[in-house]
């Protein structure tokens, strides 16, 4: 298998550990059918993928290929299961990013493997988001999960083939797919790795390491399930913690690959050297204050040769990982607000031609699908379903330009009740509020920060915030909109922004730290966590999702990273269960 990874940007930063939510279907499931006094028909698999001798599409380079695998219905139709993580100018990938299925062992349930080749201009777009009929195809293979995980190894090896049957001979390469069950696992270890003295493997410079972590599998041969991101230029690397679920390693005392590359633009990683160390190795190395060394395969002599390269395990504790549903199913809320553009380059809403076009006939404009879509997921979190509404850029009819104005013209409050208060006080604020500028985030996000630090100071931790901001324009006041966030990174508060209209967000991502670097205010100081998460509304009309799951996808992540950073625990589940017996008794 090609030790590979995932392109320029996203090859250097860390992949896999815990993962996005590794609990979160298994628990959500397991949640709805103990409430219901039935027991799960299931189990819960992860398909590991990997592929070799894929087609080469790239002229000056190799393919860079990603994984996109479809459950086929009885219709014919088939429906999109997951996408791994794109990996750069490799014929021979080894993807770390798992695709989960849930195992029905009394049907029939047939899969679709589709490799496409991702053109280097998507480089760096959240992979749900890429329209693949704009990527090239590599070849498709067809199976059973029964197929797999029937074979004493649960791992099966196919053939790629074209689309059409008439498609050619050609070899387009294989697919190796592998299942493991999934354990649910609330156990969670947490290391600070670093090493020193690494052999150099760069001539002009020195090496840029990453190390990646694999598991041992009962049939032979690993999986990764973790790699740290990468350290430019440095021999003696440090790096930010790894978490390790409990499901991914299994027993403390299962072997785990450990390897150190040095990281190349092509894909051809250079080994720097591995070893073969346990979850409680490393907890004896953390112990004793000791480093192991790294070893490679010598080519003179059979036996490893030992480098002066160690490893070492700086800070190492085990902790218990809960997961986004045990939060919201023992009494924690999401608490939706909503900022709307009334800029100037909305155009007349009198116009059809308006972004803020309100239609006759019941048609939807931009503003509308997105209140719509994002509200209807996120009011089921909130018990009250009392939103606060803004506008900003607008002249209110008192004559002045606001940046933070109640939507429903009340100078007394501004929340409205549900999402249909929110449509209605959008409407009506189009028929008061004249549409000026320029585009300012600071004003409604600093709005927001302090109603979320306020349920900080009243000791309610069982409340966090989502602010969606839908605007047509790029954020005139950006290092005021950074100071804003990177001082809002430390409340229990996400945002969310959409671009509607055809503007170039380009110069918009750059508060998405989705590249990997966080946030810097003016002052210097570093957003505590990413709270931001971006789209464009045309770019994901073009693509395989709706706005919500593109807007939504990183939620549960951000509210997660909140809770832990402050140690913010769920009720137990046992009382949980006790509180709703003896409610329905009652």
């Amino acid at each position: 298998m090609g030790g590979c990874f995932s392109d320029m940007e996203g090859g250097k930063q860390a992949v896999g550990g815990l993962g996005k939510g590794a609990n979160a279907q298994n628990d959500a499931v397991d949640f709805f059918f103990r409430s219901q006094g039935f027991h799960q028909m299931f189990t819960q698999v992860e398909l590991s993928l990997s592929a070799s001798s894929l087609l080469d599409r790239d002229i000056a380079s190799k393919s860079d290929p990603m994984v996109v695998v479809f459950a086929k219905k009885r219709d014919g139709k088939c429906e999109e299961l997951g996408r791994t993580e794109v990996i750069m100018n490799c014929l021979n990938p080894e993807w770390i990013e798992k695709i989960s299925v849930a195992f029905h062992f009394e049907i029939v349930q047939p899969l679709e493997f589709h490799v496409y080749d991702i053109d280097t201009k998507y480089h760096g777009i959240p992979t749900k988001t890429l329209e693949l009929g704009d990527q090239d195809f590599l070849g498709m293979a067809s199976c059973t999960l029964s197929e797999i995980v029937t074979k004493p190894s649960r791992r099966l090896t196919l053939r790629l083939q074209n689309k059409s049957p008439n498609g050619g001979l050609r070899n387009l390469g294989a697919i190796t797919v592998h299942a493991e069950e999934t354990v649910a696992s609330r156990s969670v270890v947490e290391m600070v790795l670093r090493c020193s003295r690494l052999d150099n493997k760069d001539v002009f410079s020195k090496s840029d390491p990453f190390l990646r972590i694999s598991r041992m599998v009962e049939s032979g041969g690993y999986i990764p399930i973790c790699k740290t991101e990468v350290i430019n230029d440095n021999l003696n690397p440090k790096w930010r913690p790894v978490c390790l679920g409990g499901h991914k390693f299994g027993s403390k005392e299962n072997p785990l690959l450990i390897e150190c590359f040095d990281f190349n633009s092509s894909g051809d990683h250079v080994l720097i050297g591995k070893m073969q160390k346990s979850v409680a190795d490393l907890e004896k190395l953390y112990k004793e204050r000791k480093g192991a060394n790294f070893v490679i395969s010598s080519k003179s002599h059979r036996k490893e040769k030992v480098l002066k390269g160690e490893l070492f395990v700086d800070q190492y504790c085990e902790k218990e990982q809960f997961s986004f549903i045990d939060y919201v199913s023992n009494g924690f809320e999401l608490n939706f607000m909503v900022a709307v553009d009334f800029t100037a380059s909305n155009g007349n809403p009198l116009h059809s031609d308006s972004l803020h076009y309100i239609d006759a006939h019941g048609r939807l404009n931009s503003y509308q699908k997105a209140i719509m879509e994002v509200g209807e997921v996120i009011q089921f979190y909130d018990s009250d379903r009392r939103f606060p509404a803004w506008g900003f850029g607008g002249k209110i009819p008192d004559g002045t330009v606001s940046h933070c104005f109640n939507l429903n013209g009340s100078p007394g409050g501004s929340e409205v009740a549900g999402v249909e208060g929110i449509m209605d006080a959008y409407g009506s604020a189009l028929r008061s509020v004249t549409l000026s500028g320029p585009t300012l985030f600071g004003p409604v996000i600093n709005m927001a920060a302090q109603i979320a630090g306020q349920s900080l100071t009243s000791h309610n931790h069982t409340m966090y915030y989502v602010l969606l901001i839908i605007t047509d324009g790029v954020v005139t006041d950006l290092q005021e909109t950074i100071n804003a966030l990177v001082k809002a990174s430390d409340l229990p508060l996400s945002i969310l922004i959409v671009g509607v209209g055809n503007a170039d967000f380009t110069s918009m991502e750059v508060l998405d730290a989705d590249n990997g670097s966080r946030l810097e205010s003016s002052s210097g100081r570093i957003a505590t966590r990413d709270i931001v998460q971006f789209v464009s509304m045309r770019e994901v009309h073009s693509g395989q999702i709706s706005v919500v799951q593109a807007l939504l996808e990183e939620l549960p992540e951000q509210f997660l990273s909140f809770m832990r950073s402050r140690d913010i625990k769920p009720p137990s589940r046992s009382s949980h269960f006790s509180q709703a017996s003896t409610s329905s008794i009652q």
